[in-house]
């Protein structure tokens, strides 16, 4: 009995501690992006600044370049991650400030001085320019609504301020609404999973647990343009109230710019209790809309999959299987006889496994290639579950140059691994392989960021990556990419090649004229790998260059994995109709086959430019989207035209590898 109660004991120890292993994992995987933070009455809100956009130029500035107000303490930076430095965005502290379930009515600001001739023509050119400005509090950005003919818009941030009749006015006075839920630590270990497990919840903010606390669930502002008694505020200080009520209203404008005038600057906070819960709060931002064009896009795909489906399994089933069935029927002296008959593919026996021009090349691509499609994957799949949601600014770009890194390895192994199978086992130089693998796509990359990031810099933009992280990216790259990849192609010098199922001529056979040229057919096969994914496209440009968040990745990856399918049909149905003809010179026309779809995404994007964002303005803009489109459809370029090589090359191998001919 006692030996029975202590095996129990154990038993329901390790329970407990799975339990606790389970509850741990839960709120460690609790998204998106952080945890509540628990204000009491009272409490101090500081509201940050990030960096003025526009989709008029798609060059981000700084907040303070325009004569706002500064905060007491000075301007400071806030930590910023990788990928939010590379987006451009510069995340700073800002003078307004709340006080958690206070509300407040006509507090002064500052007043900016009479504005110089420098700032006047600035503050125009924003204005022209459609700058908004964007704050955040308690990570969430300020949300504004507007209603148009019935709907009711949402934008994030507000305009610095608008033209009329010639003349600029600015918005000097911001009415904000903070949205706030009383905190509840059972709602909250609900919200984490189990009711069980509050005590495993971390809770940030003030201790006593008795005491009300709030969460900020929702940041909402108003933007007017009121003009203010200059002498009247000559003597107030910042936080100070200012001397007459303060109406504001959206509809109207009524203080002007001019040179040599101040601007006066005054803002109201009221709050509101909402019953929106904490892990809701980002659903005004993600309000989705149109997913029935989504589900739509993901249909079409289906459709183009099963007609494609639909050749691969005649090829397979109809053509090869009967030509291989026939074939092993015959005793010997038949088969010796049809061998003499032969005819479309089984004519390049000799041939089909013959080395490329610029096998090198293409092993560095195809290594490349599989790098970048395993960082998309990887990338999404992790979006998808959650895990890089938009509440974690810069986390997509984060994830992406990390996963991009640690598959070095893959590239490396690939590439080597095919370098050798073309060579017929040759083990000299993988070293010269693995280096050109690790800086063959970064090195592109590099060139067109640096030249880009010139023209940035030139334009004083936020966007312009600084120095300092030029040399942390050469770092990772060269200290953590180039050896991981090194490290990849090391073990595909050690693995052993791959074996070809029949031996190559030393003469190559003459390809037969053909009746059209085969690179025409290779370039139109990427209509239909863009056909499947041109929908979700525009979410996605229009998530990059309109400002718009995008958050279906669950819809993406699905889009991804239809693609990868399409591309490896596509490249496939083509290269067993090249065989046919007697074209043996399959393995870039397999690649680009697949590849070939980044043509019509870089057409895709010029069209874009023209029609989507046809009020983008200045050629610096202009080249800015087409440059990194470059470096987009380049890369879209590697991973597809990849995918599209590496099913044919199984594709040939399993069909030669099924008979033999001498």
């Amino acid at each position: 009995m006692g030996l029975s109660r202590m095996k129990l004991l154990s038993r329901f120890r390790i329970l407990v501690l799975a339990c606790s292993l389970i509850f741990q994992l839960g709120y460690g995987f609790y998204l998106p992006g952080s945890y509540p933070y628990k204000y009491v009455v009272g409490d101090l809100l500081s509201v940050k600044v990030n960096s003025l956009t526009s989709i008029e130029t798609e060059l981000p500035f700084g907040y303070y370049s325009l004569p706002f107000c500064k905060p007491k303490e000075g301007v400071k930076d806030s930590a910023e991650n990788l990928g939010e430095l590379l987006m451009g965005d510069r995340i700073e502290n800002s003078p307004y400030q709340f006080k958690m379930f206070t509300n407040q009515t006509d507090i002064f600001t500052c007043s900016s001085g009479p504005l110089t001739s420098d700032q006047f023509k600035i503050m125009k050119e924003r204005i022209d320019e459609m700058y908004q400005v964007n704050l955040i509090l308690d990570n969430l950005p300020a949300i504004r609504y507007t209603q148009k003919e019935g709907y009711v818009l949402r934008w994030t941030g507000y305009p610095v301020g608008v033209k009329v009749k010639d003349a600029y006015y600015v918005f000097n006075h911001l009415k904000f609404k903070v949205l706030v839920h009383k905190y509840e630590e059972a709602d909250m270990a609900r919200v984490m999973g189990t009711g069980d497990a509050a005590e495993l919840i971390p809770t940030i903010g003030k201790e006593g647990s008795d005491i009300p606390g709030y969460m900020v669930v929702g940041f909402e502002v108003v933007p007017c343009s009121v003009v203010h008694n200059i002498e009247q505020v000559k003597d107030l200080k910042m936080y100070q109230t200012y001397p007459n009520a303060i109406q504001c209203d959206p509809s109207t404008v009524s203080m002007p710019i001019k040179e040599g005038v101040p601007i006066a600057f005054t803002y109201e906070v009221m709050f509101e209790e909402s019953d929106i819960k904490w892990p809701s709060r980002w659903d005004a931002y993600l309000k989705m809309e149109g997913s029935k064009v989504h589900w739509f896009s993901i249909m079409n795909s289906m459709m183009v999959i099963t007609f494609l489906a639909g050749i691969v399994f005649v090829i397979f089933l109809r053509t090869v299987r009967r030509d291989l069935t026939r074939y092993e029927e015959l005793d010997k002296e038949a088969q010796a006889q049809m061998n003499e008959e032969l005819s479309g593919w089984k004519l390049v026996v000799g041939d089909v496994f013959r080395a490329p021009s610029n096998s090198s090349l293409l092993c560095i691509m195809v290594g490349n290639g599989v790098q970048i499609l395993g960082m998309a994957v990887v990338t999404i799949l992790f979006a998808a579950l959650g895990f890089m949601s938009p509440a974690s600014r810069g986390a997509l770009i984060t994830g992406m140059l990390f996963f991009y890194m640690i598959l070095g390895v893959a590239a490396g192994y690939v590439a080597v691994r095919l370098w050798r199978t073309m060579g017929c086992g040759d083990n000299k130089g993988w070293i010269s392989v693995s280096w050109k693998v690790s800086c063959f796509f970064p090195g592109i990359a590099f060139l067109i960021l640096t030249t880009l990031n010139f023209l940035l810099w030139g334009s004083h933009s936020t966007g312009a990556i600084p120095f300092s992280l030029f040399v942390i990216l050469l770092l990772l790259w060269f200290c953590i990419s180039v050896p991981l990849t090194l490290v990849g192609g090391y073990l595909g010098s050690k693995a052993s090649h791959i074996e070809y199922p029949v031996r190559t001529n030393q003469i190559p056979r003459e390809i037969p004229a053909q009746k059209y040229p085969s690179w025409l057919l290779v370039l139109g096969a990427g209509t239909l790998p863009f056909g499947t994914l041109f929908i979700e496209l525009f979410f996605i440009m229009s998530s990059i260059w309109m400002g718009r968040v995008y958050y279906v990745f669950g819809f993406l990856f699905i889009v991804l994995v239809l693609l990868v399918v399409v591309c490896a049909e596509v490249s496939l149905v083509l290269t067993y109709m090249h065989l046919c003809v007697e074209d043996w010179k399959w393995w870039w026309k397999s690649f680009f086959a697949s590849g070939s779809v980044a043509i019509y995404i870089f057409l895709y994007s010029i069209n874009y430019l023209i029609f989507d964002l046809k009020s983008l303005s200045g050629p610096v803009s202009s080249t800015l989207y087409l440059g990194y489109s470059l470096l987009m459809v380049f890369a879209i370029m590697l991973a597809t035209g990849t995918i599209g090589f590496l099913s044919s090359f199984w594709f040939v191998h399993y069909l030669f590898s099924s008979v033999k001919l001498d």
